[in-house]
């Protein structure tokens, strides 16, 4: 019997995130180093995509395990590990909204960088966070913003503007970006709200690109909520539309020669 697909495993398998990810190397390193990451600590590395966080916390002497819900991307994951001989990572397909396969108290650190967010039921991923990390360890999420004036979350807006509307019970993964939700969610998990903090950041895509009309080719033909939002808009008749929008917003975005702006959350 054919069982359907995760739509969220079908998302991130969609195109080839690799080739945006490629643009978030140097800021993902940034962000790492802010961390305190030091050698021997147990990381697990949630929602890890190909390891644009991941490999430079492993580079720095972490024993850390990628998880992330879609096939291709823990095979790219693996492959750069491999290619960067870091025997002290690795990547393994995993929901997570339900960790099974990872142990009770089994992390010092917990880190999901616009990863996490995506995923279902987001008091489950709360739950899975906090079960899976020792007591004193740390939970670290960074996270796109409602409303927030830079690339991704307008990019992300945009997009939802030409998708079929989600289905009942749907919650954004932009919530995330909001304090309240955040505390909420991880104190049913059990975290007091004198334990959590939010801090607001900004980081940079550093784009091989040579132009904004580049850059949004390489959202239609590479990140899956944008694949998305530009099949809905061919059906629709509004393909130029959207276009011109995204173009927009890139134009808008752009410091010279070509650095597009972002901006995330973190809270531990």
């Amino acid at each position: 019997m054919n069982t359907p697909t995760n739509p969220n495993k079908a998302l991130w398998e969609k195109g080839d995130f690799t080739r945006i990810a490629d643009t978030m190397r140097e800021s993902g390193e940034a962000l790492v180093q802010r961390l305190g990451i030091t050698q021997g600590l147990k990381v697990l590395d949630l929602g890890c995509g190909d390891g644009t966080t991941a490999l430079p916390e492993a580079e720095l002497g972490a024993d850390v395990l990628g998880v992330d819900i879609a096939r291709n991307l823990v095979d790219a994951g693996n492959r750069r590990a491999q290619e960067h001989g870091l025997t002290n990572l690795k990547f393994q397909e995993g929901d997570a909204s339900n960790l099974e396969q990872v142990p009770d108290k089994s992390f010092d650190f917990v880190v999901s960088i616009f990863g996490a967010m995506f995923a279902p039921k987001p008091f489950d991923v709360a739950k899975e966070m906090v079960r899976v990390t020792r007591p004193g360890g740390r939970i670290v999420m960074g996270n796109w913003i409602p409303n927030d004036p830079t690339l991704v979350a307008q990019i992300l807006k945009i997009s939802s503007n030409y998708t079929p509307p989600p289905p009942e019970g749907f919650v954004s993964p932009m919530t995330w970006g909001v304090d309240t939700h955040i505390i909420e969610r991880f104190g049913q998990a059990g975290v007091t709200k004198e334990k959590i903090s939010t801090v607001k950041d900004t980081y940079y895509f550093i784009s091989p690109h040579r132009s904004p009309a580049e850059f949004v080719e390489s959202l239609r033909r590479f990140y899956g909520p944008t694949m998305n939002a530009f099949e809905a808009a061919h059906n629709n008749g509004k393909v130029e539309d959207l276009h011109n929008q995204l173009l927009e917003l890139a134009k808008a975005r752009t410091r010279a020669p070509v650095a597009l702006q972002y901006r995330p959350p973190s809270f531990e």
